[in-house]
C-alpha cells in the first residue's frame, strides 16, 4: 500500500505544472521554517555557528530558502521515475568541467571517486547520462536502501534506468571496489554525522564525526577524488558541477580536505549554501547526552592534522549557584570540563559580584552576569535564545534556574533531580539514587556524579589557583563572621583569646560589610598595626590576593573559607552546627577541620563549645609545618 501511494503521488507530481509545484514547495518549506520551531532553531543555530559574521537577516533568508529547497528536492525525487527523458534533459545539465572529466576518462580511464555532500537535488545525479554525448562510463553509487523491500526494488529500477548502478550499503562495498579496480566511477556521500564509526574532524570550526569511506577507497585504489555539487539554476533546473580534490592521498588527508572543500564551497556561494541541508544537524554526534562532556569517536583526526588549537565553537553554558562557597567548589569540575572538551566555549552565568574573581582565575571563556531581579529578569534569558547555546548545565536546584534555561531555548538542559523532584523543564537529568546519603557525601562528589553522568572522563584538578602576594606572609587571617547563619560564628571572646595567644603575630580580619560589628568587637583595644580590620573593604579578587599573602587563615564555615582554600592558603576551618563531610574545603591546599568535642562528623554541635585552646594548638602546628609551595 505504501508503495502504491508513493507511485500515485509521484505520477501526480510529474503531471502537475511546475508553477504549481513551485508554489507547493514554497508553502511547505515556509511551514517547516515558520511552524516547526525545533527545525527552525536547528537551521538558524547551524547557520549562526557556521557564519557568525553574517547578519541575522541573511541567516533567516538563507535558512528559509534552504527549507524550500528541501521540499523542492523531495518533490523531484518522487516525480523522477515518471518524468520523460525529454523533460529530464531540460532539468539536468552538466558543467563544462564535469563533461571534460568524462571525456578525459574515455581517453585515459582511471579509478575515480565522486564525493557528494548533503546538497539538495541529489536525484539529478542519476540522470547525468542524458546530458553526455558519449556513453556513461561504469558508474556505481553507494546508497542506503529503503527498509521496505518492494519500495527498495522500485527505487533501484527507477534510478538505474540511465546506466548508473545503485550499490547497497547493507551488502557491503565489494561491488564498489570491483568498479574501482576496473577503473570506473564510484559515487559516495561524505557525511559529517557518521557517529562512532567516523573520525573526529571539524566543519566550520565545530567538531563533527566524518565518514572516512572516501579516504579509505581513494587510498586503496590511488583513485582520483572529485567533489560533485548540483547547482540550482531555477525551479527543477540543475547544473551538476565537479571539482578535483587535491590531497596527500592518505585516508586522513582525503577526509580533512573534503571538509575544507565543502566549507569553501558553501562560504563562497550563497546559491550552493542555500542548497545545503541546514535543517539536518551535521554536528549531532556530540549531542549524545551520556557522552556530551567528552570527545569520542572511532578515530581522532583533531590536533596537528586539523589545527593546533581547536576553535571553541560548542557553546556550553553553566548556571552557577548563588553562594560563593558553592561557586568555588564547582570550579575543579568546570576546569576538568574545559580540558575534556577543547572545542567548547564555556560560559559561566553567575551573580555579578562573582565575575571579577572568575575572570581573574580564567576558568571560562565567557562570563555572563545574572540580571537584576525585576520585570526584565526573564526577558534577559528569552533574548539569550538568539545566542544558540548547545548545552545548559544547571548547578542550581530551583525552578527559577530551570525556567532561565528553558527560556534560552537550549536544546539540552542538564541538572540533577533528587528523589521526589521531577524538574520537568530539564531535558536530561542525573537522578540522585534514593539510597545516596547526602549527609555523608560531599557536595563536590554529588556534582562530580552529575558531570560523569553526562560523559566527563577527566579527573578534576584540585590544585589551588595562584593569585600572587600583596602583604607580608607573617600575618594570620581571621574570618570571624558568617553573614547568613549566626550559629556558624565562633564567639568574639574566643577570637580575642586566639589573638592574645600570639603576641608576636599580626592579624588581619576579613568579612563583608555586614560583618563589621563583629570584626570591630574582635579588634577592640588592639593596636591597628597588630590587628587590621579589613571587613567590607575588599573586592573578591582583592580579598583572594590578600588572603594569599597570609601565613594561614582561621575561619568559620563561610564562602571565604572556600575562597582561601582555592587560593592555596593553609587554613583551619571551624565547624559546629554545619556538616564538613558535605561542605568542607575541596582544593588540595593544607587544611585542618576542627569541631567541638563530642560533635558528630556530620555536624550538629554548638560552635561555642570549641575551646580556644584547641584552635590555638592547631594554629601552632600549622605554622610549624613545612611550607608546601602552594
Amino acid at each position: 500500500m505504501a508503495l502504491l501511494i508513493l507511485k500515485l503521488l509521484g505520477r501526480t507530481l510529474a503531471l502537475l505544472p511546475e508553477p504549481v509545484l513551485q508554489g507547493v514547495a514554497a508553502v511547505l518549506g515556509d511551514f517547516i521554517f515558520f511552524c516547526l520551531p525545533r527545525r527552525r532553531r536547528i537551521v538558524l543555530s547551524n547557520l549562526q555557528h557556521a557564519f557568525p559574521d553574517r547578519t541575522p537577516a541573511w541567516r533567516r533568508a538563507l535558512g528559509r530558502e534552504s527549507c524550500r529547497r528541501l521540499i523542492e528536492t523531495g518533490l523531484l525525487s518522487l516525480a523522477t521515475p515518471f518524468l520523460s527523458v525529454t523533460r529530464l534533459r531540460r532539468i539536468v545539465r552538466l558543467s563544462p568541467e564535469l563533461s571534460a572529466v568524462f571525456a578525459a576518462h574515455h581517453a585515459a580511464p582511471a579509478a575515480s571517486l565522486i564525493c557528494s555532500p548533503h546538497l539538495a537535488y541529489w536525484e539529478a545525479q542519476t540522470s547525468m547520462a542524458l546530458a553526455l554525448p558519449d556513453p556513461l562510463p561504469e558508474f556505481g553509487i553507494i546508497f542506503r536502501p529503503v527498509d521496505n523491500p518492494a519500495a527498495d526494488e522500485w527505487v533501484r529500477r527507477s534510478r538505474e534506468r540511465f546506466g548508473m548502478r545503485l550499490l547497497s550499503r547493507r551488502e557491503g562495498f565489494a561491488e564498489a571496489l570491483k568498479i574501482l579496480c576496473r577503473k570506473g566511477f564510484v559515487g559516495v556521500l561524505f557525511d559529517q554525522n557518521a557517529g562512532m564509526q567516523g573520525a573526529l574532524t571539524t566543519l566550520f570550526g565545530r567538531v563533527c564525526s566524518t565518514t572516512e569511506l572516501p579516504g579509505l577507497m581513494a587510498k586503496k585504489f590511488d583513485a582520483r577524488v572529485y567533489g560533485i555539487f548540483p547547482r540550482r539554476r531555477a525551479f527543477w533546473r540543475v547544473e551538476i558541477g565537479l571539482q578535483p580534490i587535491a590531497s596527500d592521498g592518505t585516508t586522513a588527508g582525503v577526509t580533512l580536505t573534503l571538509n575544507r572543500w565543502l566549507e569553501t564551497l558553501l562560504a563562497a556561494d550563497d546559491n550552493l549554501c542555500a542548497s545545503w541541508l541546514w535543517v539536518h544537524d551535521r554536528w549531532r554526534h556530540q549531542d549524545v547526552p551520556a557522552k556530551r562532556f567528552r570527545l569520542e569517536s572511532k578515530r581522532d583526526l583533531l590536533g596537528p592534522r586539523e589545527t593546533t588549537v581547536l576553535p571553541r565553537k560548542t557553546r556550553i553554558w553553566i548556571r552557577l549557584p548563588n553562594w560563593l562557597g558553592d561557586v568555588v567548589m564547582a570550579l575543579p569540575l568546570i576546569r576538568a570540563l574545559h580540558r575534556s572538551r577543547p572545542d567548547a566555549e564555556i560560559t559561566l552565568i553567575a551573580r555579578p559580584q562573582f565575575l571579577p574573581l572568575l575572570e581573574a582565575w580564567g576558568v571560562a571563556d565567557r562570563l555572563q552576569a545574572l540580571p537584576r531581579r525585576g520585570p526584565g529578569y526573564f526577558a534577559h534569558f528569552w533574548r539569550a535564545r538568539h545566542e544558540y547555546p548547545d548545552v545548559y548545565l544547571l548547578l542550581t536546584n530551583s525552578a527559577r534556574g530551570d525556567l532561565e534555561a528553558w527560556l534560552a531555548r537550549c536544546p539540552q538542559r542538564f541538572g540533577l533531580a533528587r528523589p521526589g523532584r521531577s524538574r520537568p523543564l530539564l531535558t536530561h537529568r542525573y537522578r540522585v539514587p534514593a539510597d545516596f546519603d547526602e549527609a555523608r557525601h560531599h557536595q563536590f562528589g554529588l556534582w562530580e556524579n552529575l558531570f560523569r553522568h553526562f560523559g566527563l572522563n577527566t579527573t578534576p584538578d584540585l590544585a589551588p589557583f595562584s593569585m600572587g602576594n600583596a602583604m607580608p606572609a607573617q600575618a594570620i587571617a581571621l574570618i570571624c563572621g558568617s553573614e547568613n547563619t549566626p550559629e556558624k560564628r565562633w564567639p568574639v571572646a574566643h577570637w580575642r583569646a586566639l589573638i592574645d595567644a600570639f603576641p608576636d603575630r599580626q592579624f588581619v580580619l576579613f568579612g563583608t560589610e555586614r560583618d563589621k560589628p563583629i570584626t570591630a568587637a574582635v579588634a577592640r583595644d588592639f593596636a591597628p598595626a597588630r590587628v587590621s580590620d579589613r571587613a567590607g573593604q575588599t573586592s573578591l579578587p582583592a580579598f583572594a590576593r590578600e588572603l594569599r599573602a597570609c601565613a594561614l587563615l582561621v575561619t568559620n564555615d563561610t564562602g571565604g573559607m572556600h575562597l582561601a582554600n582555592a587560593s592555596g592558603v593553609p587554613l583551619i576551618a571551624l565547624f559546629g552546627p554545619t556538616n564538613p563531610l558535605r561542605t568542607g574545603p575541596v582544593f588540595s591546599a593544607p587544611c585542618r577541620i576542627l569541631q567541638p568535642a563530642g560533635c558528630p562528623p556530620t555536624g550538629g554541635g554548638a560552635l561555642e563549645a570549641l575551646a580556644p585552646a584547641t584552635v590555638i594548638g592547631a594554629v601552632r602546628e600549622l605554622l610549624a609545618a613545612p611550607a608546601t609551595g602552594v
